[in-house]
């Protein structure tokens, strides 16, 4: 009850009623107070709020507490409940709760409304709108309309509340704000609400209409000092399991995170770094150790995995299995590209404000170089290329120890020439038989193996020769969907294509 005075208090302080925001004195008639539950819901969503209020016992122009005559549990529609009737005649996705509070000794009732998600509120299969503190049809509105519906569409996990109602240093005491200053190097500012003030900037906090706070799902992921706390996110703790051979019969350790990545994300790699095999090689006179798999590969998978999981498949979250010959990543939710094009294709995340806060915590490469690193620093290391298996509702990449060339299948052998393919595609220098030579860590001894290797791609249809009619010698490939021919040719031998272009 202290929490709905607080409230209205705070939202008499506005100048006036807004798009979210409508104060009432007695005026109970169900039908306008039906229209006016579509519209705040359709409206908050509009101006990006989470909730719109709906408040009776205020004057609507003196915004003075005068307290109400109307009470919701005992008005009736007919002979049906007023809140039971309000429910059925809007759509389902309408979202509000009625609640009453009194002091100054007067009452004051109180609907608090969810903004619209998904799709927009009807009331009576009509869609309604607050145009500036009027309620009206969304249809005579057509731009309007379109704006809403492009809001609807956008509307994401990451700020959605992950807990509210929390005193400030209640919130600054369950996020590890020290570590979200150091990881951007930044000082931590004198003061809890200075220190609030970047945190809301980045919206890993939001300021609630009752003066109160929420932590949102951003910042519980990403800086929650105990995940359990938040119920929205407690699954999406990342778990590392290892097993011994190559197959999940023999568990042997069994490990889940109870931090936020970002303060998280460092103690994961070390775990991992601890559990991996390695092995010491002599350069000279200097003895040193050679890790198994590339660490920039390993932080950039599972990076990716925590990035481009989807949220809203509940009770599952990113995995990591370390095997004898293998290490798999897997997260909940498909791709949002096409897999074999994922190395340069411009990349696109369901979870974009996640996405760009990792990258400014340095947690992963920058914007559309991730897979170039994970492929390139796994064919320097003259790795089997990565392996990525699309299923119905997850995503697996595998990323795979030593093999020699004689050892890998048919598909691991056309996958790793496809990926280079990529690379050299992207670096804008064509594939050859010597690059994939090299790219294997063979000899030229086995030049006519790596060709039938290079002419089953071609029949695969993964590349494609760049001028078909030049010898077998001197044949550059490109991939198969490559759209640079007279390009290619023409930088290679130093001439200008179309239009001047090189």
């Amino acid at each position: 009850m202290e929490k709905l005075e607080l409230l209205i208090k705070e939202l008499v302080k506005q100048p006036k009623e807004t798009q979210w925001l409508e104060f009432k004195l007695n005026n109970d008639t169900p039908d306008m107070v039906g229209e006016d539950i579509c519209a705040l819901a359709n409206a908050a969503t509009l101006v990006g709020r989470d909730k719109a209020y709906f408040i009776w016992g205020v004057d609507n122009e003196t915004h003075e507490l005068r307290g109400t005559s109307f009470n919701w549990r005992t008005t009736k529609v007919g002979n049906e409940e007023f809140e039971n009737w309000m429910r059925h005649s809007l759509s389902a996705n309408a979202n509000f709760e009625f609640d009453s509070v009194r002091f100054d000794q007067k009452w004051f009732g109180v609907l608090e409304i969810t903004a619209a998600v998904g799709s927009t509120v009807m009331f009576k299969k009509e869609e309604y709108i607050r145009i500036g503190s009027y309620t009206k049809k969304l249809n005579d509105y057509p731009s309007v309309k379109k704006e809403l519906w492009n809001k609807l569409r956008c509307h994401d996990f990451e700020t959605q509340a992950a807990k509210k109602d929390l005193e400030l240093l209640q919130a600054l005491d369950l996020l590890d704000y020290p570590t979200y200053f150091s990881l951007l190097k930044k000082s931590i500012p004198e003061g809890y609400v200075n220190i609030a003030h970047d945190l809301l900037e980045d919206e890993l906090l939001k300021k609630q209409d009752n003066g109160l706070y929420t932590i949102t799902n951003l910042g519980a992921v990403l800086f929650a000092r105990h995940l359990a706390e938040f119920p929205s996110v407690s699954r999406k703790a990342i778990r590392v399991a290892q097993f011994a051979g190559k197959s999940k019969i023999d568990l042997l350790k069994d490990y889940t995170g109870q931090k936020g990545y970002a303060i998280g994300f460092e103690g994961l790699m070390e775990y991992l770094k601890a559990l991996l095999p390695s092995k010491e090689v002599i350069i000279g006179a200097m003895r040193n150790t050679k890790e198994l798999y590339p660490e920039i590969a390993l932080r950039e998978t599972i990076a990716n995995a925590l990035i481009h999981q989807d949220f809203s498949i509940s009770g599952a979250g990113p995995v990591v299995e370390v095997y004898d010959n293998r290490i798999e990543i897997c997260n909940p939710g498909a791709p949002l590209v096409d897999i074999e094009r994922i190395i340069d294709t411009p990349p696109k995340s369901r979870n974009e404000k996640l996405a760009s806060m990792m990258r400014r915590l340095k947690m992963c490469e920058e914007l559309g170089t991730g897979w170039d690193k994970i492929v390139s620093t796994c064919e320097l290391m003259q790795l089997p290329s990565p392996a990525i298996q699309v299923y119905e509702e997850n995503t697996k990449v595998s990323l795979f120890s030593f093999i020699p060339y004689s050892s890998l299948t048919s598909d691991a052998k056309l996958r790793a020439c496809y990926f280079h393919a990529c690379i050299s595609y992207i670096n804008q220098e064509p594939m050859n038989n010597s690059s994939l030579r090299k790219r294997f860590g063979l000899d030229e001894k086995n030049s006519s193996g790596i060709s039938w290797l290079i002419k089953e791609a071609v029949e695969q249809k993964l590349i494609r020769p760049v001028a078909p009619d030049t010898v077998p010698r001197y044949k550059r490939y490109v991939l198969y969907w490559a759209q640079f021919n007279l390009l290619v040719t023409c930088w290679r031998r130093g001439k200008r294509g179309p239009g001047g272009k090189i």
